[in-house]
């Protein structure tokens, strides 16, 4: 519980509104912070495009799904803008975005969340242009000829512009954000040098990002092209329902349906192939794979007694952060330390969500903790984390990590069964060409992340300087 005491101005000032959140969450000393500083302050509306119409949200608009992307574009929910991989998205119908031009925004733009956990936010980077995004979602189209698209973002993701969105919510079950709660939202304008300074480690950390993925989407194409195997383009036109016929000795393994899909098998003959032509083993002839026990969690309330801790859906983001410190000893323990290079994959979840879903543990995350439901993928030799993070990326991998989820109500991988899924294994050469570029798209991500620190760390610090 948050209890403080607060001026009666403080009350006046805001319109006589009641709800505690603007005056406990730092809305309104960030604005008094900004309204002391000697400098020209815009507000929002003022800076993007034709004023209040560059703010804005699909609306109410019933999806129309897709089955692929022929007749269909990625579609982001709330939480989706801030996934590191947009590759999996399910699809939306083209015509019915073509038909309705606000489920789109241009590159530059900053988008919020503005249901549910309101206020996160990301910036809008070329390669998700070609998406639809949700209703939930607050478009921010800077005017170009006003102010610098990386400048504002940097601003609006600061200590002091997280603040002011927040603090615009209204709702009393589940909270929302409109272009004109946050319309009036003060922006402190400096020397077009040094915005333009910020703007350039925005852009930069979002160009880092889109090669990355190019990075990654050109590491997957060249396991289909040095592993022999076709890309699969089949898995888009897969029969509904599956049908498939197996041996009854296969079944004292196995017994669900959904592990001899039709998907599922094809993807196990094409890894088999592939290892007859150039070699196979299995996982655990190749690395250390291990899920944590469930542990009790003990948390600290002084971080330097324990390790940042992070969940399995936050794992996924490009920016991954956590207010949560678990005791150190606890960490230590239970082996939940990640370290540079491991590979996560989720371990629970429905088959259609995130678990299967490799993910490549980076210098950001390096150190800290994770939670005990996902598996660890570490292999024997370093360099070979690139070349089996690519291969598990793949369709044909990622099917076959979720084809051994087990349990009716929530689907478990285990680890077992996970040490013994057999991969191609290729001479040394080929898997340290397919892995360079995975790591090569891991120190860009790496290095986006500290530039969005460094242009919010130098606004913040201009501010509290100016507004002292």
């Amino acid at each position: 519980m948050i209890i403080r005491t607060i001026p009666s101005t403080w009350i006046i000032e805001e319109e006589h509104r009641l709800d505690c959140g603007p005056f406990v969450k730092g809305s309104v000393e960030a604005r008094k912070k900004i309204e002391r500083m000697l400098c020209r302050k815009d507000k929002l509306v003022e800076l993007t495009k034709g004023g209040i119409e560059g703010m804005y949200h699909v609306g109410q608009d019933k999806i129309v799904w897709a089955d692929d992307t022929i007749h269909g574009m990625p579609f982001l929910r709330s939480s989706d803008i801030l996934k590191t991989d947009l590759s999996n998205q399910p699809c939306i119908s083209r015509k019915q975005v073509a038909n309705n031009h606000l489920f789109q925004c241009p590159p530059g733009s900053t988008l919020i969340t503005r249901s549910g956990t309101i206020g996160r936010m990301a910036f809008m980077r070329t390669d998700m242009v070609d998406t639809a995004i949700s209703q939930d979602v607050l478009k921010i189209i800077p005017d170009e000829q006003k102010i610098r698209q990386g400048y504002l973002y940097a601003f609006l993701t600061s200590k002091f512009g997280v603040p002011l969105i927040t603090g615009g919510t209204f709702g009393s079950i589940i909270v929302h954000i409109e272009a004109e709660n946050i319309a009036s939202l003060p922006v402190p304008r400096f020397s077009n040098e040094y915005e333009k300074s910020i703007h350039d480690k925005v852009q930069k950390a979002a160009e880092n990002r889109v090669l990355a993925t190019e990075l990654i989407k050109n590491a997957i194409q060249l396991v289909y092209t040095k592993l022999k195997i076709p890309v699969p383009r089949a898995f888009r036109g897969a029969s509904s329902p599956s049908l498939t016929v197996q041996p009854s000795k296969s079944l004292l393994v196995r017994m669900d349906a959904f592990y001899y899909s039709e998907l599922n098998s094809f993807a196990r003959s094409i890894f088999d192939k592939a290892g007859v032509l150039l070699g196979k083993k299995k996982l655990m002839d190749t690395a250390q794979v291990f899920i944590p026990t469930i542990f009790k969690r003990q948390y600290a309330d002084d971080p330097k007694y324990g390790y940042p801790y992070f969940t399995g859906k936050e794992i996924y983001e490009i920016t991954p952060t956590t207010d949560l410190y678990l005791k150190k000893d606890i960490v230590e323990q239970n082996n939940l330390m990640l370290k540079r290079g491991m590979i996560l994959v989720q371990d629970s979840g429905q088959v259609t969500g995130l678990i299967g879903r490799p993910v490549h543990v980076s210098s950001h995350l390096n150190g800290v903790a994770c939670t005990n439901n996902m598996v660890r993928i570490q292999a024997h030799n370093a360099d070979d984390n690139g070349y089996i993070f690519a291969l598990l990326s793949t369709e044909y991998g990622t099917r076959l990590l979720k084809r051994e989820a087990a349990g009716s109500s929530i689907p478990h991988l285990d680890a077992g069964r996970i040490r013994n899924l057999e991969i191609p294994w290729p001479e040394q050469g080929i898997r340290s060409q397919i892995g360079a570029g995975v790591w090569e798209a891991l120190d860009l991500r790496d290095a986006a992340i500290n530039l969005e620190y460094e242009a919010r760390t130098l606004i913040e610090k201009t501010i509290e300087e100016v507004g002292s």
